[in-house]
Order: C-alpha cells, then sequence, then structure tokens
C-alpha cells in the first residue's frame, strides 16, 4: 500500500521526536507537530500504519507508540538526582527544596526504556537497609515517578510533616492509621496518621550499586 503524504508525515515527525527526546510522542503530540486537526484523525492514521507494520502500538500507555523496521535511537534521557532517601529509619531532609528536580545540577542519565516517557521523573540515593528484601540496598539509587498519590503496596517516597524526615517505604492505607512496610524482616513497620504524610513520588526502577 502506498502512504498518503500525511501518514508520511506522521511517521517522520515520530521518527524525529524519538531521535530529539528518546522516547515516542503522544497522540496529541503528534496533532501539533503535524498540524492535523484532531486526535481522531491522527488515531486513523496511525491506525492504518499499524496495519501496514510501520508501527506498532500498545494502547493502554499513553506513548505506547513503537517504530517497526527502524533501528532505535541510542540516545539516554537525563534524570536529576535530587537527594538521599532513607530505607530504615527516616533521615531528614535538609530543605524543602530537595523535592524541586528542576534544582538540581546532578544528572543521572538513563535509557528510555526505564523512564518510558513518563512525566516527572527524579533520582534518590538510597541510605539504609530496610528495603534489602525488595533488592534495593545501600547506596542504589531509585527512579522516582512525581506522584502524590499510590495504591496499596506501592513503594513510596514518604514525607513525615510532623517529623520533617523522609524515608522509602511500602504504603498501606489501613482505615484511620497508614501502615509504611519495610521490605526487611528483621525490621517494624512504621504506624503513621494519614494527616501526617504527604507521598512524593512512586518507585518506578531501581538501579543496583555494584560492589
Amino acid at each position: 500500500m502506498k502512504l498518503s503524504d500525511k501518514q508520511r508525515r506522521i511517521l517522520d515527525f515520530i521518527s524525529s521526536f524519538l531521535e530529539d527526546r528518546g522516547y515516542p510522542p503522544t497522540v496529541r503530540d503528534i496533532v501539533s507537530g503535524c498540524g492535523i486537526s484532531s486526535t481522531s484523525v491522527v488515531d486513523y492514521h496511525l491506525n492504518i500504519l499499524e496495519r501496514e507494520g510501520y508501527l506498532r502500538r500498545q494502547p493502554e500507555i499513553s506513548r505506547g507508540i513503537e517504530l517497526l523496521g527502524r533501528s532505535s535511537p541510542a540516545r539516554r534521557v537525563q534524570v536529576p538526582v535530587i537527594g538521599l532517601i532513607a530505607a530504615g529509619t527516616p533521615i531528614p531532609v535538609p530543605t524543602a527544596d530537595t523535592w524541586d528536580v528542576t534544582a538540581s545540577a546532578e544528572r543521572l542519565e538513563v535509557t528510555p526504556d526505564l523512564t518510558r516517557g513518563r512525566e516527572g521523573i527524579y533520582a534518590l540515593k538510597v541510605k539504609g537497609s530496610s528495603m534489602i528484601d525488595a533488592l534495593i540496598g545501600d547506596g542504589d539509587i531509585v527512579l522516582m515517578q512525581y506522584v502524590n498519590t499510590v495504591e496499596n503496596g506501592d513503594m513510596a517516597a514518604v514525607w513525615l510533616k510532623a517529623e520533617k524526615e523522609a524515608t522509602l517505604k511500602k504504603v498501606y492505607f489501613e482505615g484511620e492509621r497508614v501502615r509504611l512496610q519495610p521490605a526487611n524482616e528483621r525490621m517494624k513497620p512504621l504506624y503513621v496518621n494519614p494527616d501526617n504524610i504527604e507521598i512524593q513520588g512512586r518507585v518506578i526502577a531501581v538501579i543496583r550499586r555494584l560492589e
């Protein structure tokens, strides 16, 4: 099948977007970048391109477009490293600026498959061993997505307001209390009032420190 000018423009835009940023565009990015009238028109042409074998889509992911038959760009994504997080007894975070991902000068380069085009990604260095059974040890780096809500069992960076401290734990909401559960059988959970915590991000990946 011969592609239309619009379909070729979409393919070229996706390829350029991948090369520049290391992750695929959203449908809205394509609407804006290609000057197309609506998301439904883009979706129509993406379906044709997928049917003809030019790309693959994962509809449940906003950036779930994968080009086929083209080499993947070897670019890396820059992630800010904004400080330490305790995997053990909570440790004080120096100032509120620690959580400002734009304030950090230190950057970590990761492959796009780790971030998958998500927004609000930052990194924290782990101090302590309370998450060792989740394969997160002292000196490792966790990649976080900045969110303020999580599901039961998610591993998250939690700010304890009264103590002005942060900790890395699995979070469980249990009625009038929140259980912050370590992944270390030798350590006990922390129980806190829901009003005393603020979720600062969810763990999406771990980069292990090699001895």
